[in-house]
């Protein structure tokens, strides 16, 4: 055991690797690049272990900071330090993004052994890492925006890690700009923390509320709507969820450590961090609630209906993220974070074993094409099974726990419970229902190809998957009333009670019935008969045609919103602006220019008698200035009136 924390060390080593990789990688060879890719993250792992460790036998009190001598930021009132903050729920998260970090690290070791720019991913990946440990560290809110946009910026180069590929460079300049517009949501919130509390310091804020008692709703819901933004942002809620499934562009480890275990986790982890503003603000958490469960049920829906087995996936991540969203909203905290972590184990999962299946495929995508695969990749089928049936909520795997927890937060959480509840249950069967059908479809039945070879991945991408399947079977195991106990010094005591008795059996018993359902439907349309659902796609066209295209809300948004910007800026900022006022004015100062050379000009001819010629005429002038000048001094001495006396002149 390490006898110290030292956390700053766990940002700074995948830094380190970032920076060896980015720098040096392309004249190393690839063990090497490998090797200093993995040694960042184990090692963070290692120390985070340690701190765990230190922590739980009260070798070191939570929580814990480390701060940097001198001030990061000093101006006027203003003072924002660079420090770490540890405690609880910033150590449960740096364990997931560590944890399955390292093991996505590892996976990506087989998958992208082939690919060009080896090194460049490495590096990426690291730097990924960096900022979301840094995020995730945070003391004050500024240091978490850092973090935040950090991860942005890493998750647009591993996005789009592929750039040749013109989709790929889309996707990753989409999810740039819509994290923007949501990141400045965020911003607006920062500003108006710094304005109210005078810091951005999380214990600080923490303690200013803590002596205003009475102080409720008013500013702080303006500050917790602000915060929703960002968090909608990048953890794709309705309605800035569109750049998540375009993101399935870059490598599918990419899709399994960004966008689905960590970085779109992130808004879930902010409002879990800000929890004691979220808590003053019952309006901000009854919008979190609603737009938790919308985006559960609608990403579900559509989800039904996609092909591409990433996207499939990528539609279950926004769901998911819509019952921690949901949870928060309710002040279940634990319960989201508890639901956060499950779903690092099961998704990642999910995401590694599809990116096996794609291996095994040469590269194809479409479950359409695939079929009979459970003889041909036993091991990623067994594991995908396990995480299918995890995602689903069957007992007694890691997602049944943390999902009930939810749910029955839900149910008791007071006015609108039921509700919330009965969307997050038809959800959960809804759930079942795609993944089981992506599962029937990819590994049951014959191989719908003819010139595909499928074969099991190299040991590198089984060994995760091992790993995150035992962590998928057993995640949950610990149980909300213990998970809830440690996050207490962090997000509070919110427990759910009801007065009915063997509610929570009942609730239970009823999504169990929800999963199972789910199932048999799914057995039954892709498995037993599996001509049925094109026939139901034909009876019911627009059905069918309105979730294969997702709503038509990328067709919106473009309509409304993306071509009329366009438009504006094209003709409007380009043709007016800049070509006829910007342009115009230009022309004008060249053209002044030009017509002061040529009159000048006109004086440079280089002839002698010229030049005489004009000075004769200027001396003439002065000559005629100085005379007036005088004239007019001598008969305003004797009081007579130039102006008169010159127009008797002129007379």
């Amino acid at each position: 055991m390490i006898l110290s924390l030292h956390i700053w060390l766990i940002p700074l080593l995948p830094l380190a690797g970032f920076l060896l990789n980015g720098i040096l990688g392309s004249r190393l060879p690839r063990w090497l690049v490998s090797t200093i890719g993995l040694l960042a993250p184990f090692l963070s792992f290692v120390l985070v272990l340690n701190a765990y460790a230190l922590t739980s036998y009260s070798a070191v009190a939570l929580p814990y900071v480390e701060t940097f001598p001198h001030p990061w930021i000093a101006i006027g009132g203003l003072r924002a330090d660079f420090s770490f903050f540890l405690d609880p729920l910033s150590l449960v998260m740096l364990l997931v993004v560590t944890g399955v970090g390292f093991l996505i690290h590892i996976y990506s070791v087989g998958y992208m052994a082939h690919e060009e720019g080896y090194a460049r991913y490495f590096s990426f990946l690291n730097l990924f890492l960096f900022f979301m440990t840094v995020l995730v560290l945070a003391g004050n809110v500024l240091l978490l925006f850092v973090g935040w946009e950090g991860v942005g910026l890493a998750s647009y180069l591993l996005i789009g890690f592929w750039f040749q590929k013109p989709s790929a460079a889309a996707a990753g300049k989409k999810a740039f700009i819509v994290n923007r517009i949501g990141d400045f949501g965020f911003l607006i919130g920062i500003f108006l923390i710094l304005a109210n509390f005078g810091t951005l310091n999380f214990a600080q804020i923490a303690q200013v509320l803590t002596l205003k008692a009475a102080w409720h709703g008013g500013v702080l819901t303006a500050i917790c709507l602000c915060l929703l933004v960002g968090a909608a942002g990048k953890s794709a809620q309705l309605p800035l969820y569109v750049w998540l499934p375009d993101a399935m562009e870059g490598p599918t480890p990419v899709s399994a450590l960004i966008h689905a275990a960590t970085m779109v986790t992130a808004g879930v982890y902010m409002i879990a961090r800000t929890h004691f503003l979220f808590d003053r603000a019952p309006i901000a958490l009854a919008i979190v609630a609603i737009v938790g469960a919308a985006t559960a049920i609608f990403a579900a829906t559509i989800a039904l209906a996609q092909t591409d087995i990433k996207r499939v996936l990528a539609y279950s991540t926004i769901s998911q993220l819509g019952y921690m969203f949901l949870a928060c909203g309710v002040a279940a905290y634990s319960a989201a974070i508890f639901h956060l972590v499950t779903h690092a184990f099961f998704k990642a999962l999910l995401f590694l074993a599809a990116g096996s299946v794609i291996h095994a495929m040469g590269g194809e995508q479409d479950m359409r094409k695939m079929g009979g695969l459970r003889k041909k990749i036993p091991v990623t089928f067994w594991t995908m099974t396990i995480a299918v049936f995890t995602i689903a909520g069957f007992p007694p795997l890691a997602a049944f726990f943390s999902k009930d927890a939810i749910l029955y937060a839900a149910f008791v959480s007071g006015s609108g419970g039921v509700f919330l509840w009965l969307v997050g249950l038809l959800t959960a069967l809804l759930t079942s229902l795609y993944m089981f059908r992506l599962w029937y479809m990819t590994f049951f039945g014959e191989l719908r190809t003819a010139d595909a070879h499928p074969h099991e991945s190299p040991r590198s991408m089984r060994a995760p998957l091992i790993i995150l399947a035992l962590l998928s079977i057993c995640g949950g195991w610990i149980g909300i009333e213990s998970f809830s106990a440690y996050l207490a010094p962090s997000v509070g005591l919110h427990p759910a009670v009801s007065s009915f008795p063997h509610l929570e059996l009942i609730l239970t018993a009823f999504a169990v019935l929800a999963a199972l359902e789910g199932w048999l439907i799914a057995d039954k349309y892709y498995r037993r008969k599996t001509e049925r659902p094109a026939q139901l796609a034909a009876a019911l066209p627009a059905g069918y045609t309105l979730l294969a295209n997702k709503y038509y809300v990328d067709e919106i948004y473009d309509a409304v919103l993306v071509k009329p910007l366009f438009n504006f800026s094209r003709y409007f900022l380009g043709w007016v602006v800049d070509t006829g006022i910007l342009g115009g004015i230009a022309w004008l100062l060249a053209g002044s220019a030009n017509l002061s050379g040529a009159i000048l000009q006109r004086w440079q001819s280089g002839n002698l008698r010229s030049y005489a010629a004009w000075l004769t005429a200027a001396a003439a002038v002065i000559l005629l200035f100085v005379f007036h000048a005088s004239i007019g001094s001598y008969l305003g001495a004797r009081g007579i009136d130039v102006q008169l006396n010159l127009h008797w002149m002129g007379h």
